[in-house]
């Protein structure tokens, strides 16, 4: 059970829900200090002050007045209008990631909402209820707009809901299902609900635990490629990675040197005079750049961290009593985090490619056969592998192109400047799942050289690899049918098995 506090969430609870189905709960502090600043704006209503969102119209419209009679219905108005969204539904992690998220913004005390409307979220979370969010929408200012009115507009008993077998249903009918009811809105409340950052922190939250295991994964398989290529393990010695302190530079090599450790394979050439002095730079600069995607990621987790501690609702409640406006919406920060993220995932595939190959090309590979097939010629062993890999780090090259530096106006200009965050956050779990696909090509062919090695044992990171793609892949022999093993592969990358079993070997990856 996650307990929502006025503090707001952390990064595994957000996890916790999105992808474990935690449930999730109000702390009697969250009520209150939700209560608290509601009975602001209902005192700012009864005044008749001009307030933005709460006696205003909104964006453009920000100078209509709204009589008092008509402020519920401008807020079911609101919302109705804003989910606009079009195009496939968002994936169910991300939506949950996002009903969380704006739960925890509305629960911070500076929205001037009724606890019901955090309620109604937390409802939906623990009773399975998953809006049907279209992929556009968002051009991440005002916030997620589109995407957080496609979940709102289901609090309202409109809209759809993503089923779990992927239908559309109507929302009235899972509300219905599940003993809900609908809200009704009150003065504020319907843009408390839509605007904030929620869609792409949610999206970075969630690529960011993802790229933390698939940059782990990452040096397990270029250890593994090392190992089959014959390279040497001493580029990655930690006196060599002290002289240029960079952190993640240090952790992907310590990883690299420790995965190399205790091999026959390596043994064997260890003293051979006539072995390279250097290896290539996708081996030799491996740490290099995987580190630097590693560096890039804390810079990520720290934006990120902020983001879940900030106010990004407009207006914003104040202690004093003051309802002020406010640009925290702006998805900037998030934005460029996620290109920048997306940028250094990219080179982490691109760089996996390389060895991929390499380890295929009879001339670079160290005595391996052509495409690491033992009948090459009539088998073609995994030529085609390398294209796919060679295919998917191109598009992850068009995917790195910054979506943030693309901004256009709207709203009659008022709102003139945006994010494009969501796109930001969106093409990163992308690039990720991208990622995932050229290790799993990787993982398979580095396997596949350190079968051909035999009789000599690899090192206990490589018999792990092997005893996990065996079972699906086989012996080096006759071509098979490639794509189902590819998938099994990308599966075990993905998965935490392979790596819990060289962690048992090897003690924790960095």
């Amino acid at each position: 059970m996650i307990t929502v506090l006025p503090t707001g969430v952390t990064p595994a609870e957000v996890i916790a829900v999105a992808r474990a189905d935690a449930k999730v709960e109000l702390a009697p502090a969250t009520v209150e200090a939700m209560a608290t600043s509601r009975a602001i704006v209902d005192k700012i209503e009864a005044s008749g002050r001009p307030v933005y969102g709460v006696s205003t119209g909104f964006g453009a419209l920000a100078s209509t007045f709204i009589d008092p009679s008509r402020r519920a219905e401008l807020q079911h108005a609101l919302i109705r209008s804003h989910a606009a969204g079009i195009g496939a539904p968002m994936p169910r992690e991300v939506v949950r990631a996002m009903m969380l998220l704006r739960l925890r913004s509305l629960a911070l005390g500076h929205s001037g909402v009724r606890p019901e409307l955090a309620q109604g979220l937390a409802d939906l979370l623990n009773h399975d209820i998953t809006p049907w969010v279209p992929e556009h929408g968002s051009l991440g200012a005002s916030g997620d707009l589109a995407p957080l009115a496609h979940c709102a507009i289901v609090l309202l008993g409109e809209g759809w809901v993503l089923a779990s077998d992927g239908r559309r249903i109507d929302a009235a009918d899972a509300l219905a299902d599940a003993g809900l009811k609908p809200l009704e809105l009150a003065a504020k409340e319907g843009l408390a609900l839509i605007n904030g950052t929620d869609g792409m922190l949610g999206m970075l939250l969630l690529a960011l635990d993802d790229a933390r295991h698939l940059f782990a994964m990452a040096d397990v398989t270029t250890a593994l490629a090392i190992e089959a290529m014959l390279g040497s393990e001493r580029p990655f010695m930690p006196e060599l990675h002290a002289i240029r302190p960079h952190p993640g530079q240090a952790a992907s090599a310590a990883n690299i040197h420790k995965l190399l450790q205790d091999s026959r394979i390596m043994d064997s050439h260890r003293d051979d005079l006539a072995h390279a002095v250097q290896d290539a730079y996708s081996m030799r600069c491996a740490p290099q750049v995987a580190g630097a995607a590693r560096d890039t990621l804390d810079f990520a987790a720290q934006v990120a961290g902020r983001e879940l501690i900030s106010v990004v609702d407009n207006p914003v409640v104040l202690p004093d009593g003051r309802v002020e406006s406010t640009g925290n919406f702006h998805g900037e920060p998030l934005a460029f985090a996620a290109d920048f993220l997306a940028i250094a995932a990219a080179e982490v595939g691109a760089i996996a490619e390389r060895r991929v190959d390499r380890l295929l090309d009879v001339t670079r590979n160290r005595e391996l056969p052509p495409f690491l097939s033992p009948d090459a010629g009539v088998n073609s062993g995994l030529m085609i592998a390398q294209y796919t890999a060679a295919g998917i780090v191109a598009e992850n090259r068009r995917l790195a192109v910054p979506a943030s530096a693309d901004s256009l106006p709207t709203s009659g200009m008022q709102e003139d400047h945006v994010s494009m965050g969501w796109a930001a956050t969106k093409k990163l779990r992308t690039v990720l799942d991208n990622l995932t696909s050229l290790l799993a090509v990787e993982l398979l062919g580095a396997v596949r050289g350190l079968q051909l090695r035999a009789p000599l044992t690899p090192s206990p990171t490589g018999q792990a690899a092997i005893a996990a793609v065996a079972p699906f892949a086989g012996e080096p022999g006759p071509d098979i049918f490639l794509a189902p093993v590819l998938e099994q592969a990308r599966a075990v990358i993905a998965g935490r098995e392979l790596r819990t079993a060289i962690e048992t070997h090897v003690g924790p990856l960095l």
